[in-house]
This record gives structure tokens, C-alpha cells and sequence, in this order.
């Protein structure tokens, strides 16, 4: 059972998430250079499932943490149930929590929430809609709900939106290692992009000192939302093509390929995958798929917000292009070991679930929750008190 040690000057963190690259990134930090002063507990989801408001309050209430950090999301191409279990309700009960407690709450976020464009800002949002696919709507509600819950109950919580992260030790082949496998396994015959297409990175080894720094300069760093992000954008096909030269490999063609193409064959391949499934063939799509538009339109994050705070970067010079080296020995050892890396090996994934009925409005949702559902939790008011 996790309990506090009694008398203790460390300061307990409860971090959501830690078996993911983000979480582990942070687990590791804390535990490696400040074993002394922080006692991070990273409860497994049999232990605190965030889909479940008992075991939130169950958990801190025993702990009585000094902060909690969430870094915890369904997959991209969850159904609107586990997406609004996990990204919207689980983020609101933590809060409550938080808010209950009087403790500082770290929330990670998504450019998935932004428009496309140039150097997008902090207070710019896409408009909530029923339209935006489960795991967009849910992030966007959460962070909605989050700065609500600031405003009215006084919820001292620091948001972190992030971009396409790259780092190792990821266990899911996602994001930017998506990209990666693909190129390594020769599965890109042509650049699925066009030309000039930018889009902001995050590095997730320089992501405990932001959480750190914020974590030791609240009255900087409440009520805030900062996207952490390298200065520099990045050109999608250079880095492509980097990878490619890198591993000195003949695909993918340096040919661009319409959007229009690329979204039919993408829409055949679902048709072919779903014939399958008849006789048997469990076959799946990689889940960023679903982003497919994104490889074809600029979004670029401002930095200039966190620039401008009392936070240093600790590795200014370190990128996606320095890294690229140490990422790919990492990750092709690791495929390799696992005998996943073969271009006779491709997933593919199944169409997402009908969206539940509940989730359809998502603006009638979030008036619902902050109309009666974001009050701080009873049970763990004064707890942190009596610790």
C-alpha cells in the first residue's frame, strides 16, 4: 500500500501515466536526481484507474500527495467512451482532487487542440464541436474545464501542450517513432506531404525541468498554459528524407504525393481491411492515420510565452535532427530484438466505434460538468491538512 512516510521532507508526487514515454521520462528524472527531496509514486492502472472516481479519491486520500502530474491518454483512435473516460473525465477527477486538497496539478496537453497555422499562440483553441474526432474533443474539453475549475474553485494547475514528441524508451510505436518504423521498414515508397509543410516538435528528455521549474514557481506558473515546444519548426520532408539518408535506404522517392491520392488510398485500404476481418484477418492501420490532412497543412506552436517565463532550456541546441542518431541506434536495435521490423509487417487499424450519444454535443457536455460537476472533492478537503 502506498502510504506517506511520516515525517518526511520529501515532497510525494502522484504521477499519472508513468509507464508511457512522457511518464517514464518524468519518473526517471525525479527518481534519479532527486531521490532525495521527491517521492514520486506512479500508481499502475490496476492500482488507480483514472476511469474510476473511487479509486482517485481512494488513492490520494491515502497518499495525501503534495502534488499530482497527468500524463495519461487513451489512444488516438479510442472510441468516444474510453476517449472521454480517460482524457476529459479522468483529467476532471483529478482536478477535483487537486482542488480539494489545495495541491498543484500538471496537465499534458495536445496541439491537436490548435487550428492549423504559423506560430499559434497559447490562447487560441479550435471551436468545440461534435465534429472533431474522440481524442481532439476530449483533450479540448479538458483543458476548457481546467482553466473553468481555475477561475471558479481556485484550481492551482499548469497546462503543457505539446507537439510531436520524439525521445527513446517509448514502448508504442506513436507519433514520430511511427514515423521512423515506417521509413525503417520501407514501408513509404513516396513522401505522403507536400512541399514546405512545418510542424512544431517536443522533446521529451527537456520536459521534467519545465515540470520541476513549474512545480517550484506556482504563482509564475498557475492558472497557465504553455506550449512546450523546440523554437524551430521543422520541414516534414527534410526530416524524411534525413531519415532516409541516415539509414542510407532507396524510399522513400523523393515524390510528393497529392492529398487527394493519398486519402483515396487510404479510404481503399479501410475497404480491403474491413473484407478481411470477414474471413478472419485481424489487420489494422496505424492510428495516426486518422491525422492523414495534418501531413499536408503547417502547424507551427509558439514558444515565445515560455521564452519569455523564468524557465531555461536546459539543452538549447539539442533538436529532432541532433538526436536523430542516438533515436534510430535505439530504436532499430530495439524493433530488431523484437522481429517487428520487416516490410512484410504493417499495422493497420480497425474504424473507430460509433461515438456515444452522450459525447455527440460535446458543448452541451461541458456546460453540464461545469454547471454541477466541478466542485472539489468533500472527501479529500482538509486532508492535507491533518498530513
Amino acid at each position: 500500500m502506498d502510504t506517506p512516510t511520516n515525517n518526511s521532507k520529501k515532497k510525494i508526487g502522484v504521477l499519472i501515466g508513468g509507464s508511457g514515454l512522457l511518464g517514464g521520462t518524468l519518473a526517471h528524472y525525479f527518481k534519479t536526481n532527486y531521490a532525495d527531496t521527491f517521492d514520486i509514486r506512479a500508481p499502475s492502472s490496476k492500482k488507480l484507474s483514472i476511469r474510476n472516481a473511487a479509486d482517485i479519491l481512494s488513492y490520494l486520500g491515502q497518499v495525501k500527495p503534495d502534488f499530482v502530474i497527468n500524463t495519461a491518454i487513451a489512444n488516438i483512435n479510442s472510441d468516444a467512451q474510453l476517449a472521454i473516460e480517460v482524457n476529459y473525465f479522468g483529467a476532471l477527477n483529478l482536478a477535483r482532487a487537486a482542488a480539494a486538497m489545495n495541491i498543484p496539478y500538471i496537465h499534458l496537453s495536445s496541439a491537436a487542440i490548435l487550428p492549423i497555422g504559423n506560430d499559434l499562440t497559447e490562447k487560441q483553441q479550435l471551436p468545440i464541436s461534435n465534429k472533431l474526432n474522440n481524442y481532439t474533443k476530449s483533450k479540448l474539453m479538458a483543458e476548457k474545464t481546467l482553466q473553468y475549475m481555475h477561475e471558479k474553485e481556485g484550481l492551482d494547475y499548469t497546462c503543457i501542450r505539446l507537439a510531436v514528441v520524439y525521445g527513446d524508451h517509448d514502448h508504442k510505436i506513436q507519433g514520430f517513432h511511427r514515423l521512423l518504423f515506417t521509413i525503417a521498414d520501407e514501408s513509404m515508397p513516396l513522401l505522403f506531404t507536400k512541399k514546405g509543410v512545418m510542424h512544431s516538435y517536443s522533446n521529451a528528455r527537456k520536459l521534467p525541468y519545465l515540470v520541476h521549474h513549474a512545480l517550484n514557481n506556482r504563482q509564475e506558473f498557475s492558472g497557465q498554459t504553455y506550449h512546450f515546444v523546440d523554437k524551430n519548426p521543422v520541414n516534414l520532408a527534410e526530416l524524411i528524407l534525413t531519415v532516409k539518408s541516415y539509414l542510407a535506404l532507396k524510399t522513400p522517392r523523393e515524390v510528393f504525393v497529392p492529398y487527394t491520392l493519398a486519402k483515396m488510398g487510404r479510404n481503399t485500404t479501410s475497404l480491403i481491411l474491413k473484407g478481411l476481418t470477414k474471413i478472419g484477418i485481424n489487420a489494422q492501420l496505424p492510428p495516426e492515420i486518422m491525422f492523414l490532412k495534418q501531413f499536408y497543412k503547417t502547424q507551427t506552436l509558439s514558444s515565445e510565452k515560455l521564452a519569455q517565463s523564468s524557465f531555461n532550456d536546459p539543452f538549447p541546441d539539442e533538436t529532432i535532427f541532433t538526436m536523430l542518431p542516438s533515436l534510430v541506434r535505439y530504436y532499430l536495435d530495439r524493433w530488431t530484438h523484437q522481429n517487428i521490423l520487416s516490410t512484410y509487417k504493417e499495422e493497420i487499424i480497425a474504424p473507430c466505434l460509433k461515438d456515444m450519444i452522450l459525447f455527440e454535443d460535446p458543448v452541451e457536455l461541458l456546460e453540464t460538468i461545469h454547471a454541477d460537476s466541478t466542485k472539489p472533492f468533500v472527501e479529500l478537503q482538509g486532508i492535507k491538512k491533518n498530513r
